[in-house]
């Protein structure tokens, strides 16, 4: 057991001394197992004993190898002497290399330095490669920013310069410098700096090119007249070559060879360099401020419109103040039209169409008010010219010209009535002149002359003999060539209107017919008033409008026969007929000498009544000239105003006696009245005509001198009454003075009273005059 036991731990210790021989730098675990198991005084014992068998082992071997040790070490003694010789030649060969290397230690270090010299320049080089874009970029900017440019338009009327800053490419190169460049250099200061002050350049380019803009509308608004005026001639070139090219906007035309362009082949708008607006349009949308340009630019262009729709100072006074008012607003709104087709949006449709509404009413105002104090019908003419122009101009680039239109309607009544004011003058000269007496001829020639003059259709002789006289005065001849002239001037009106010939027939008559009947019969009316025409050269003037009344119309179909034409005219003319008869009738009673307390009556007539009479049946033979009803109302009116002014004779206050003598005297002169009014002294007038006239008169006359009171007072107020025109009050007033008389005689006499006769007679008398009292307080009935 003990012996088992031995040879365990001496095979625990044989493993223990191969774990040391085997592991050269690690012992602790095996020392530390060797402690742990207290065994290491029999691990000592039995590492003695490994350690004499392993001297034994190299004494062993050094005996069997002695003899090649000496030999070594003899070679090693060989050895160390070349060695040291060696070793004396390696020193000697260091310090020579030592010695040489020290240049190259020299140029090495110095190479070295080079080297970092040489990289430090590659870096700043980069570096500047990537600042050197900034600079030149800001510099750019600089100099775009400080730079000035002229622009120049050179036209065959006018140059026209405008001096202003490139700051259109100055903000795409801040863009390039903000965006492009500046983020390579972040790191340095002066890239902040410079970013700071990009803001204030932004301003600064916004500020110049508001001010560019306002440069711009200030040098277009000089120039739209001349925009105005060059569309315009365009426009009539147009219509003259090609009528159909009216709504279409002009186009530019071909080139001329070698390229150039003259005045005349280019456009209204490309007259115009839109550039700054385009420039500045851009720059507020890169500015992000669009939406402040365009205000800006409406609220100008609405002022500029404002100003170009105030006419000129007295422009109804010559064709260029219309033509330089038309001009400015025609190229101020083709402008417009151009900049809304192509400023992107600067401004709208609806914009530009109220803006035009706006401009329309003011347009038509300030016309209508100028020309209404134009009173020459040329200017006139070439104002229509000028609207209907402006209007096709207007038209071909889209605006609506309705209103102008109608003004030119207007136009054409003015112009009418400025013909009229100047014809008037042309009438009153030729009424002026004129003796109205038939128009007599001596000869062939002025017999034609008049027939040229004036198409007659009258039944002429066969074979005329001289001196020949015309039914009608010079007057006729003239008045038509006048009329003549008026229409023609009338038609000048209406051409390049577009009107039908029926609208055109239309006017002209109306035209002819206000003419006539308003200007032409004013101074006839005149004529009549003019105490220097009698009462034959009224009848005449008469005769002479029924002959322009019933005239053909000439070839060219101006003037044809309108029926009462010339009413007014003869109406007036009767009016003054009927006036110069009365004041002929009232001369011819001035010359009555009544006795009005004659005892007996002459037996006849009076004098002035007989020659009152012949006056009116030789008047109204020379009647037989003018038309019936004219002759009649003149007859009527004298009958009238005779019967009434003899009526006036009884009733005059001033005559306070009448004797039944001068009521007797005075029935024969109505007597012959009667007579005069029942021998028809006017064809045509119904047989108790005029006598109606003188009933009053007769029925008064009747009563008194035949004393038929009992009839007059039971037949009052009764159709059938035989005295239904005697009124009770001018029978009263009558009867008085026939009372009168009688109480004068009874002052001759003191006898009369007593006769009883005489006493019934006083008693009736006041008897009438009291119920006539009576009857003329009643009212009469309706």
């Amino acid at each position: 057991m003990e012996s088992s036991n031995y040879s365990d731990v001496n095979s625990q210790h044989d493993l223990y001394l191969q774990e040391i021989e085997g592991i050269d730098d690690y012992w602790g675990p095996t020392f530390r197992a060797i402690f742990d198991n207290d065994e290491h005084v029999e691990f000592k014992k039995k590492l003695e004993e490994r350690i004499k068998h392993h001297d034994k082992d190299i004494e062993r071997l050094c005996n069997v190898y002695y003899q090649g040790f000496i030999e070594s070490v003899r070679e090693l003694l060989e050895v160390r002497s070349q060695s040291n010789v060696l070793n004396n030649q390696v020193i000697a060969l260091d310090k020579q290399v030592h010695i040489a290397a020290q240049g190259i230690s020299k140029s090495g270090a110095d190479l070295i330095q080079a080297r970092k010299v040489q990289s430090n320049i590659a870096i700043v080089i980069a570096q500047l490669n990537l600042c050197l874009p900034v600079f030149t970029t800001y510099s750019k900017l600089q100099k775009q920013i400080a730079e000035k440019k002229v622009k120049t338009y050179l036209m065959r009327w006018t140059v026209l310069k405008t001096i202003y800053f490139r700051y259109y490419p100055a903000l795409k190169t801040l863009e390039e410098l903000e965006h492009l460049h500046l983020p390579h250099v972040a790191n340095y200061r002066f890239s902040h700096q410079l970013q700071e002050n990009i803001p204030k350049y932004r301003e600064k380019i916004e500020a110049a090119s508001m001010s560019d803009l306002k440069d711009f509308l200030e040098n277009i608004r000089k120039f739209s007249p001349k925009i105005g005026e060059v569309a315009m001639r365009h426009t009539s070139e147009q219509l003259a070559s090609d009528p159909t090219v009216i709504g279409r906007k002009k186009k530019r035309i071909a080139p001329q060879p070698g390229g150039h362009f003259s005045d005349e082949d280019l456009s209204a708008q490309e007259l115009i360099d839109f550039s700054p607006i385009y420039r500045g349009l851009h720059i507020a949308h890169v500015l992000g401020r669009s939406s402040i340009f365009e205000t800006y630019y409406r609220a100008e262009r609405t002022k500029q419109a404002r100003l170009v729709l105030q006419p000129p100072t007295n422009m109804h006074e010559s064709e260029e103040s219309y033509r330089s008012y038309i001009y400015a607003v025609l190229g101020f709104f083709i402008l417009e039209d151009h900049v809304l087709n192509t400023g992107r949006g600067l401004i709208t449709k609806a914009f530009l169409e109220d803006m035009w509404n706006m401009a329309l009413s003011k347009i038509v105002t300030a016309l209508q008010t100028n020309t209404a104090y134009c009173t020459d019908a040329t200017l006139i003419l070439k104002i229509k010219d000028l609207i209907m122009l402006f209007c096709t101009t207007l038209r071909n680039y889209g605006y609506t010209v309705k209103p102008l239109w109608e003004l030119i309607r207007e136009l054409r009544d003015h112009y009418t009535e400025v013909l009229m004011q100047r014809w008037v003058q042309v009438f009153r000269e030729v009424l002026c002149k004129e003796d109205f007496q038939p128009i007599e001829v001596y000869d062939q020639e002025q017999f034609d002359h008049i027939l040229l003059s004036f198409p007659w259709d009258g039944d002429l002789p066969d074979n005329v003999t001289f001196p020949y006289s015309f039914p009608f005065s010079s007057m006729v001849p003239k008045v038509y060539q006048q009329v003549k002239e008026f229409i023609y001037a009338c038609l000048k009106f209406s051409e390049d209107l577009n009107l039908s010939q029926v609208e055109v027939d239309e006017m002209i008559r109306k035209s002819m017919n206000l003419l006539l009947t308003r200007t032409f019969s004013g101074c006839l009316s005149s004529s009549f008033r003019s105490p220097h025409v009698n009462l034959q050269e009224i009848i005449q003037i008469i005769v002479d409008t029924n002959y322009l009344e019933d005239a053909n119309g000439v070839t060219t179909g101006v003037v044809q026969g309108q029926s009462a034409m010339f009413r007014v005219a003869r109406e007036d003319a009767m009016k003054q007929i009927c006036e110069k008869l009365k004041q002929k009738i009232d001369e011819f009673l001035e010359l009555e000498n009544y006795d009005w307390l004659l005892v007996e009556p002459k037996g006849h007539a009076s004098s002035y009544i007989s020659d009152l009479i012949a006056f009116l049946q030789t008047t109204f033979q020379s009647f037989t000239n003018i038309p019936t009803e004219a002759a009649q109302a003149a007859c009527k009116s004298a009958c009238d105003h005779i019967a009434s002014s003899l009526f006036s004779l009884l009733i005059n206050e001033e005559i306070k006696q009448i004797s039944m003598g001068a009521l007797n005297q005075l029935n024969l002169d109505l007597l012959q009245c009667e007579l005069f009014a029942a021998s028809e002294p006017v064809e045509g007038l119904q047989e108790d005509t005029l006598l109606s006239y003188f009933g009053k008169l007769r029925e008064i006359l009747d009563l008194f001198i035949s004393w038929d009171w009992p009839t007059y007072f039971h037949d009052y107020a009764q159709e059938t009454s035989k005295y239904k025109k005697s009124q009770p009050r001018d029978c009263h007033h009558f009867v008085r003075k026939i009372n009168f008389k009688l109480k004068e005689g009874d002052k001759k006499t003191m006898f009369t009273v007593l006769k009883k006769s005489e006493r019934d007679k006083k008693k009736l008398l006041e008897t009438v005059l009291k119920q006539l009292r009576q009857l003329s307080q009643i009212p009469p009935a309706k």
